[in-house]
């Protein structure tokens, strides 16, 4: 807990002058979502609550928020536990992916479209690979989606998704080999992001909806042999 509790602190500055359990919980989603709190991993309130400054009861509160968005369990007499994510739940969240990240692309307007974000999680992930960072990678491949669907502009699509690409670490997570899952799909971000600075949002969505069937097929194989330890 101590390794995963580095640099929490330093993210007492989110909170402002009135710490909420809303603003706790977006922290915490975030760290979840950048590989620091593993699937099983015990989240202690001493520690978090020590670390962030907040009272026991906001910090109850915003797991309560977390755990409805399934991220988190609370296991009666054991405590709170970063959610382990069953196979079905792996394809779900790649449901929802297509359905909305498709959906965005299909209804950008017309060019140019806002993608310094777009190029920069691009920039993030090359960086990475060149240090061998697999799990920079992932963060990195989580980055691009999130700023594809930043480019609809809709706070409520972005809110939905947040919880959804959280999940989606959870499941990373558990896959035995991050460089040959996540290395192919450098290079499909930039021809995505190629096709949307061409203004051609019907290649973009084309590359997208392939790219997320592959992406499917591969972490859910995986996932089902190191869950359920299927051959």
């Amino acid at each position: 807990m101590a390794e995963q509790l580095g640099g929490l602190a330093d993210d007492r500055a989110l909170l402002g002058r009135t710490s909420t359990a809303e603003r706790v919980s977006d922290i915490l989603r975030s760290r979840i979502a950048e590989g620091f709190f593993p699937p099983g991993t015990r989240l202690s309130e001493d520690s978090i609550g020590g670390a962030l400054g907040v009272s026991r009861n906001t910090l109850r509160e915003a797991f309560r928020l977390l755990t409805h968005e399934r991220l988190l369990v609370h296991e009666l007499n054991r405590g709170v536990f970063v959610r382990v994510l069953a196979v079905e739940d792996v394809e779900d969240i790649y449901r929802t992916r297509r359905l909305v990240e498709c959906a965005v692309v299909r209804g950008l307007g017309e060019p140019p479209y806002a993608l310094d974000s777009l190029a920069a999680a691009v920039g993030e992930g090359r960086r990475a690979s060149a240090e061998d960072d697999w799990k920079g990678v992932g963060t990195a491949n989580i980055h691009f989606h999130r700023e594809l669907v930043a480019l609809a502009g809709s706070a409520r699509t972005d809110e939905l998704m947040r919880s959804v690409f959280a999940e989606l670490r959870l499941a990373f997570h558990v896959v035995d080999d991050p460089r040959r899952l996540h290395e192919p799909y450098l290079a499909r971000n930039r021809e995505i992001l190629r096709a949307l600075e061409a203004g051609d949002k019907g290649e973009a969505e084309k590359l997208l909806a392939v790219y997320l069937d592959d992406s499917l097929d591969r972490v859910v194989e995986v996932y089902r042999r190191r869950v359920t330890g299927a051959s």
